[in-house]
């Protein structure tokens, strides 16, 4: 593969054989070691969501910090598609999702009460949501037992209560 691009700088004779070889050994190793590294990279430590169904998803979690309780949202993430919400390991065992079909009106909740913001929001604190200006929303419990790595599937199917299922798993 190098031999055609080092023929443009006029290496024909015996002595030019040394010097190709020596000029291209070391984009050979060079070449090798990328790819080896793009292989052998380790796998991603982070919170996937990934939206099982056709419609735009509107997705919030919650999670406890060394400061205290925190939600975040919106992200949007598209029919059949997956979205990162929090990149590298997880520092948490629990966390807590709250998700809307941005379509159809439907919701994957549960009973955790956290605030949330009409608009993208990081909200700090859990308690007298409507009192500081936010609403109130019933988040799911993850418990990813303290795992590095953890994926939520938006699914239509419903589960137990008629609510939409959303499981959760441990993605390594």
């Amino acid at each position: 593969m190098l031999m055609w691009f080092l023929k443009g700088f006029g290496m024909s004779s015996a002595g030019g054989q040394r010097t190709r070889l020596a000029f291209a050994m070391p984009l050979l190793t060079l070449a090798v070691g990328l790819s080896a590294m793009a292989v052998a990279s380790p796998a991603r430590a982070d919170f996937r969501v990934c939206n099982a169904t056709q419609n735009l998803v509107g997705v919030g979690i919650g999670y406890r910090a060394k400061a205290g309780w925190i939600t975040e949202g919106w992200w949007h993430i598209e029919g059949s598609s997956c979205k990162t919400l929090i990149e590298g390991p997880l520092s948490s065992r629990f966390y807590y999702l709250y998700a809307e079909d941005a379509e159809r009106g439907g919701r994957w909740d549960g009973p955790i009460n956290m605030c949330v913001a009409e608009k993208e929001f990081k909200i700090a604190g859990v308690t007298d949501c409507v009192a500081r200006g936010f609403q109130r929303a019933g988040f799911q419990e993850y418990d990813t037992g303290e795992q590095a790595s953890w994926m939520v599937q938006l699914t239509d199917e419903p589960a137990t209560g008629g609510a939409p299922a959303a499981p959760g798993t441990n993605s390594q």
